[in-house]
């Protein structure tokens, strides 16, 4: 298996960053794009690495915000065949608050609509092949999560806490153990690692990978955060985009070589 970075925040080697995730992986003979960043980037890089967007098998959106889920219209239009699997809950409704305003964080307004035959809804768990599963949350109370984050979802008129239902892991099966993928992991990537290894009894977790949301947190949460990474038992960690700066510096300082920076055209491979 081998996972290429299309997308994060961090650029390299003449290869383009912005905000945002987009993973190409090559698994058995199967190809997935997971997340496609905010624009065409992801796009740009792919070709210059001479990997093919035509080739992809399944694509994945792992939750409801512009910046994993914008790209998707270039892919869709570049790739004729792949179905698009979100969560089914996945609507054009995502916000924040900033400056006191609601801002609007979701998937391109129109998108839904405009591909709704390349789209595999999702409720939950489901497995795409051999290999290769889609996990939903089933931690309780991560309205807590979303209070916290300062997001809600559009209802009609309402507003409602967002409790990231709309959010989904990649887990890849290898013959040693199994490797996640969330690119925000706003439900909190501890309880991520757990949800899933309550679905792979006794199998090693290789690796966690994608961003942790921690950019906006203090040192205090983040060494915290640290400790419940280290009590998951995971074995490796590859972050980036939404962990920010400090929070990589200190998940490094706290958990030493097992975690790993995220940057554009990064090979990793298991």
């Amino acid at each position: 298996m081998r996972i290429t970075v299309l997308t994060d925040n961090i650029g390299s080697n003449g290869l383009t960053g912005e905000w945002g995730l987009s993973f190409y992986i090559e698994y058995h003979g199967r190809k997935l794009l997971l997340d496609a960043g905010q624009s065409g980037v992801f796009a740009e890089n792919a070709e210059k690495l001479g990997l093919s967007l035509a080739d992809v098998d399944f694509a994945v959106l792992s939750h409801a915000h512009y910046d994993h889920a914008d790209g998707m219209s270039v892919f869709l239009d570049r790739n004729s065949r792949a179905k698009l699997w979100l969560q089914e809950s996945c609507r054009e409704n995502c916000y924040r608050i900033k400056d006191d305003h609601m801002k609007y964080i979701g998937i391109q307004k129109g998108m839904l609509e405009k591909y709704r035959n390349r789209l595999a809804c999702v409720h939950g768990d489901e497995t795409l092949d051999k290999g290769i599963r889609l996990i939903g949350h089933h931690t309780p109370g991560l309205e807590k999560a979303g209070k916290r984050e300062k997001m809600f979802l559009k209802e009609g008129e309402s507003w409602a806490t967002d409790c990231f239902a709309h959010e989904q892991s990649l887990v890849l099966e290898c013959a040693d153990g199994i490797v996640i993928l969330n690119s925000c992991s706003h439900g909190g990537a501890d309880n991520i690692i757990r949800e899933t290894a309550e679905q792979y009894p006794g199998r090693r977790i290789l690796a966690m990978i994608g961003g942790f949301h921690l950019h906006n947190k203090t040192d205090g949460y983040i060494q915290e955060f640290a400790e419940k990474i280290r009590r998951t038992g995971v074995e490796q960690i590859y972050t980036g985009h939404c962990t920010g700066d400090n929070g990589f510096r200190i998940l490094s300082r706290e958990l030493g070589g097992m975690v790993h920076q995220l940057r554009v055209g990064l090979e990793i491979e298991f």
